[in-house]
């Protein structure tokens, strides 16, 4: 569905690619943020964007650095607090001036991103961000990293780090002064990587520091728009400490819904469009946006 790339340059001198689908007697337009070493052409984000655009809306789903293809210019990636990348490509839309609605929905890392982001800003949310939707957020990012770290979630786990560590060679190769192999073989976890890499790469003191700063938790009561978590009880990512039900009792903007099926960014109940339940559900909320 998004098939019109555009790379803007970053005020670092690195680079994001946007991936658009224009719609352009529409002045409302969804921005999808993926997940872990995800990417805007990932199952998920094309089936969410294919419901909005189908709706009638512009789509917008960017790549963090790193994901589309190609490894990015300096030695900073990104990291599951990165609001400042959401706001580089927010700034570029809102230049455009050619929209009045915009909603954002994040997946995974990605809606923890999207929910920090609206948590952080709080009263200076830009006013036509009008509604979010956030979908198998590990909003405490402790917590699900070492639920990771399980023996049952060894093979998600395993994946994950196969995918980082072969990034961070990358890097090693480009900037062979400044990064250097910790021992990239043996990281079987988060933790560990996040210690070596994520923390010391992106200004954080070690994994816990990293963990604690940007988990979007915290915050989630200063939000001041609609925004809506979608947490499923079978998600094999996510503690307890995921589901934020009395924080979501107490906000008038922030809504927690917690379906008992769904696994991790799953949702595969089907109706007849063949689209995902998750997906016909972001649709209706940003509509309706209470």
């Amino acid at each position: 569905i998004t098939k019109e790339r555009e790379r803007i340059e970053t005020p670092d001198g690195d680079f994001l690619d946007l991936d658009w689908h224009f719609n352009p007697i529409s002045r409302r337009l969804v921005i999808l943020t993926h997940g872990l070493e995800g990417s805007s052409d990932r199952a998920y984000i094309q089936g969410m964007a294919h419901v909005f655009a189908k709706a009638g809306w512009n789509v917008l789903a960017w790549n963090f650095r790193g994901c589309s293809g190609e490894i990015n210019k300096v030695i900073k990636t990104y990291h599951s607090g990165a609001t400042e990348e959401l706001q580089i490509v927010l700034d570029h839309v809102f230049k455009q001036d050619k929209f009045t609605e915009i909603a954002l929905v994040g997946f995974s890392l990605g809606g923890n991103v999207t929910l920090k982001y609206l948590g952080d800003r709080a009263q200076e949310v830009d006013t036509r961000i009008k509604s979010a939707v956030a979908i198998s957020v590990p909003c405490d990012l402790k917590g699900s990293s070492l639920r990771l770290e399980r023996s049952e979630n060894r093979v998600y786990m395993e994946r994950f780090m196969i995918s980082l560590r072969s990034k961070i060679r990358k890097k090693i190769q480009l900037f062979p002064d400044q990064v250097e192999d910790k021992g990239l073989k043996d990281m079987r976890t988060f933790r560990q990587f996040d210690d070596a890499y994520t923390a010391p790469m992106h200004g954080f003191e070690d994994a816990n520091d990293y963990w604690a700063r940007c988990s979007s938790k915290p915050v989630l009561p200063n939000i001041t728009v609609p925004a809506l978590l979608i947490n499923s009880i079978d998600d094999p990512f996510l503690p307890t400490e995921c589901y934020p039900s009395e924080i979501a009792r107490e906000s008038k903007y922030f809504h927690l819904e917690v379906p008992s099926h769904g696994g991790h960014v799953g949702f595969v109940s089907f109706g007849k469009s063949g689209t995902y339940w998750s997906e016909r559900r972001a649709l209706e909320f940003v509509l309706w946006k209470k």
